[in-house]
């Protein structure tokens, strides 16, 4: 009997939640760890969830997690330093498959990437609102034919000027490895379809290989 895939969530409390959720919906096993107690005993109560209290740098506790069969470790922190030195554990001494890591700082990406990580996710408001409207993020990784696994999510305002406004989005000529996964327009979070039209104001929420994210944005704005 093939195993059930087994998911690693680090360093917050309401995303973590969140994604804990989503992902056992999809079929993970899932490990969450938070080092204030009193949000664990919180965490403790969603059925399926496992849940350890420490601190989420220390070798120690990610071991209690058992993050030498963690197929995907998620880190996210607030403090980018935090997530960088979880992911490298990870990789680097419990051999994880995929880490994954939220930065608050895009111009940090490429050095995360060096560092090993395998996927940046550089909005966490974008992930977050993905999340919430049943659109699980490990379906988004399997979904993009991304070669070496590597990933941005981020969230394009569009100002005017930009060459996608008015335009629908089959009209736009996005890399391959490309997708808009979703638009914000206000308080409405739109599924998009290919005749859905972009307006001024709207936040893209644009999905992307490390290599087709700047073309992509080249295409939606006009600039770069």
């Amino acid at each position: 009997m093939k195993r059930a895939k087994r998911a690693l969530i680090i360093g917050s409390f309401n995303r973590g939640r969140v994604l804990a959720s989503a992902l056992m919906k999809s079929g993970y096993k899932v490990t969450i760890i938070y080092n204030q107690l009193e949000k664990c005993k919180i965490l403790s109560e969603i059925e399926g969830l496992t849940v350890i209290h420490g601190d989420e740098s220390k070798p120690y506790i990610l071991e209690d997690a058992d993050a030498y069969n963690a197929d995907l470790v998620v880190a996210l922190s607030q403090k980018d330093e935090d997530n960088l030195i979880i992911s490298e554990l990870c990789k680097k001494k419990f051999n994880v498959k995929k880490t994954i890591a939220v930065l608050n700082d895009p111009c940090k990406t490429e050095l995360f990437y060096k560092m090993g990580v395998d996927s940046v996710v550089c909005d966490v408001n974008a992930i977050t609102n993905l999340i919430e409207q049943q659109v699980l993020y490990d379906g988004i990784v399997k979904n993009i034919p991304t070669g070496d696994g590597r990933i941005n999510i981020s969230e394009l305002p569009i100002l005017s000027g930009y060459t996608s406004v008015g335009k629908k989005l089959w009209e736009m000529r996005l890399p391959k490895e490309a997708i808009i996964a979703c638009i914000i327009r206000g308080e409405q979070i739109i599924i998009p379809r290919g005749d859905s039209r972009i307006e001024i104001g709207d936040k893209l929420i644009v999905i992307a290989t490390v290599q087709d994210e700047m073309a992509a944005i080249k295409e939606l704005t006009g600039t770069l």
